[in-house]
């Protein structure tokens, strides 16, 4: 499990040692893992060192020192190494180092900045220590020039290799929010921890791939402030059947999805909880689609009854539900059944204050816009898909649910605060269909949930939400290998990601 703290967090950790005398340390363990990144980066792209054209863009902080002394390595190892400061100033040991290594050095200024920037696109590779995790705001004056043209050439797939130093320059280290302009980065090397803003709105789409250094903060970080999941977490989180099991100790799953104008989302969330698996599934729902359900998968047991004349273990409902009335009361129901419950789509309309933990919200950005305003909030849906985290985190506390907020970079939050932020989906599952089938899984995931209610933690229905979204993302990039991904026919993915799972699990499957 990878855990994120905030940028104030890790300047707070650092704080002892520098004051112990041991900053010179910690940039040192910093520039050579960024060396590390940035000469492993240019040999994936069949670039060797001796030869390459390196470009540092150096603010005058301490993540410019770093890429200094990066660069200085790679210096040494044959590389021509040129430093864009983007100030007069910049750190002082560092800036002697690089230049001891033969490097060349430019002050960039307004009127030399359309040059620099030509000049920048031609190197092999650029690494970002133009502000760090104490700034602020996007880029401006002329190294925003540089930026622009290093993004725009990204995407035409014309860009040199861009390293960022601790985070993208341009992005808030606590929340992912980028006012104006940030620099994109084929791979953050961040240090001492993975910084919240690397994991969730633009920040997460900004950082690529990110490599955490360890500079030995670890005994001073103290709580993370968000977290994510990895392939190996999911061992016990994902549903697999004892010896002694039955269809209803395994896990009963309610849904109330679906309509005569949608009947579509009933059948993609049926099928997606079936492949994570459940015990059994009861739909409620219109008749028409109740036949559809049947035809496409016979395990389903249909009927036109009620929440309350049913017996399971959690719901989902909301999925296609329209505006057909019986359904939106199901979905009323269902949030006031006292079981966990997934309420997704046109539901998400009816929520109110007062709910609890285990009834999870998946609101995208235009869902949660319209469920915030309802509850007296002026937000306008670019704000939240600015920075998910904090609406993701007001609507969990507005309405004591747990909200997980789709996404680029899906972020679940709980009630009580804790987040986790999953970025394994693939751009392919920005498709019509895709939250029906994640709903589906999630309510498998709360259907099978086994752990004692004395030993779920705060914030444990959050965990299970980013579970849900993590199985999703890497279904649909698996599926995305072979062209664009149609919802409906993840199951065999899911399925076989949960038995990959189920072998993790000591004592089960093997």
């Amino acid at each position: 499990m990878i855990r994120a703290y905030t940028g104030t967090a890790v300047r707070r950790a650092e704080a002892p040692l520098l004051a112990a005398g041991r900053g010179g340390e910690l940039m040192q363990r910093a520039a050579y893992g960024l060396y590390a990144a940035a000469a492993a980066g240019l040999a994936e792209r069949r670039v060797r060192i001796y030869g390459s054209s390196v470009t540092v863009l150096a603010g005058s902080g301490n993540n410019g020192g770093d890429a200094l002394y990066a660069a200085a390595r790679l210096a040494r190892r044959g590389a021509a190494t040129t430093a864009v400061l983007t100030s007069a100033a910049a750190h002082p040991a560092a800036l002697a180092d690089f230049r001891a290594q033969g490097g060349k050095t430019l002050v960039l200024t307004d009127s030399n900045a359309a040059a620099t920037a030509a000049a920048v696109l031609a190197a092999d590779a650029v690494l970002d220590g133009v502000l760090g995790t104490g700034g602020s705001g996007g880029l401006r004056g002329p190294v925003r020039v540089c930026a622009e043209a290093l993004n725009s050439a990204r995407l035409q797939g014309k860009a040199p290799l861009v390293v960022a130093c601790d985070l993208p320059s341009g992005v808030d280290a606590d929340s992912g929010r980028v006012d104006g302009t940030c620099l994109s980065a084929d791979l953050t090397v961040t240090f001492g921890a993975v910084k919240t803003g690397l994991l969730a709105g633009p920040g997460a789409a900004a950082a690529g791939t990110i490599h955490c250094i360890d500079i030995g903060l670890g005994p001073y970080l103290g709580t993370p402030d968000a977290y994510r999941l990895q392939a190996e977490d999911l061992a016990g989180l994902l549903p697999v059947p004892a010896p002694s099991d039955h269809k209803y100790s395994r896990g009963v799953l309610g849904i109330a999805a679906g309509s005569e104008t949608y009947p579509g989302a009933a059948l993609m969330a049926t099928g997606a909880a079936l492949a994570t698996g459940v015990g059994m599934l009861r739909y409620l729902g219109p008749a028409a689609v109740a036949r559809l359900i049947n035809l496409a998968h016979p395990e389903a047991v249909c009927s036109p009854g009620e929440v309350g004349d049913v017996h399971v273990q959690a719901w989902v409902a909301g999925p296609g539900a329209g505006n057909d009335g019986d359904q939106l009361r199901r979905a009323r129901d269902a949030m006031a059944s006292g079981l966990p419950a997934v309420i997704d789509a046109d539901a998400v309309g009816a929520v109110a204050p007062g709910l609890h933990p285990a009834v999870i919200l998946t609101p995208h950005a235009g869902e949660l816009t319209a469920l915030l305003r309802s509850l007296g909030e002026e937000v306008e849906r670019p704000e939240i898909e600015a920075d998910p985290i904090r609406y993701a985190r007001l609507a969990a506390a507005r309405t004591g649910a747990t909200v997980l907020l789709k996404g680029w970079a899906t972020v679940a939050a709980a009630p009580t605060g804790e987040l986790y932020s999953q970025a394994e989906a693939t751009p392919w599952l920005a498709t019509a269909g895709s939250g029906d089938t994640l709903s589906g899984i999630l309510g498998a995931l709360l259907a099978t949930d086994r752990t004692p209610e004395d030993e779920r933690q705060p914030g444990h229905y959050a965990l299970l939400a980013a579970a849900a979204a993590h199985l999703h993302g890497r279904a649909g990039a698996l599926e995305a290998a072979g062209g664009p991904v149609q919802p409906s026919l993840l199951g065999p993915r899911i399925r076989s990601l949960v038995a990959d799972a189920a072998k993790r699990t000591p004592g089960k499957i093997k």
